[in-house]
């Protein structure tokens, strides 16, 4: 009967622990895997994290682009670009911007934030993904993205009011934030 008591007690803090944990709020945090180790960091040290990706991404800025290029004592093209900067910080993904596009997770183009990927057919809408770039910055103004191209190397640009980028912007992804949980 002691033994049966002791074990009821046991239970009956563990539920308890179990229902306090979750009824506690999650206000300024955001879930990033399902990973049941490992669920949730502070919203401020992803963004942190992100705006250190974007920093470092800048000083990028005037590296020659290169075909096939992944580092920037040779040059980069635009998924050697985002796949460097991405690995300084762990963030692993392929150096190919098709499999990049099916990396991470899709987010709108609306909420695109520091440090996501945005992708681009030169068929425009629906067309395959010819090129990707890195987020820095989603205003009212546009997307403001910091990539490789073929004509003038690392560059920062508004795609949302170049003629040029604007036709063949397709959709976004975020592939840090399932890969922070690490961090």
């Amino acid at each position: 009967m002691n033994i049966s008591r002791h074990c009821s007690f046991r239970m009956l803090v563990l539920l308890l622990l179990v229902l306090s944990t979750s009824l506690v709020s999650c206000k300024g945090k955001k879930k990033i895997t399902d990973n049941p180790g490992i669920t949730e960091i502070p919203a401020n040290k992803e963004m942190a994290f992100r705006k250190g990706i974007v920093e470092r991404a800048r000083q990028f800025v005037g590296v020659k682009y290169k075909y096939a290029g992944r580092a920037p004592e040779t040059g980069f093209d635009c998924s050697g670009f985002t796949s460097y900067v991405l690995g300084l910080y762990n963030v692993k993904v392929s150096p190919a911007s098709k499999i990049q596009a099916t990396e991470g997770q899709a987010v709108t183009l609306e909420h695109a934030k520091a440090g996501d990927l945005v992708f681009f057919s030169s068929a425009g809408k629906g067309g395959k993904v010819t090129h990707v770039a890195l987020v820095l910055d989603n205003t009212a103004e546009g997307i403001l993205v910091v990539h490789s191209t073929s004509s003038r190397g690392v560059m920062v640009e508004n795609v949302s009011v170049s003629k040029y980028w604007k036709p063949k912007l397709l959709f976004a992804r975020d592939v840090i934030s399932g890969q922070r949980a690490g961090q």
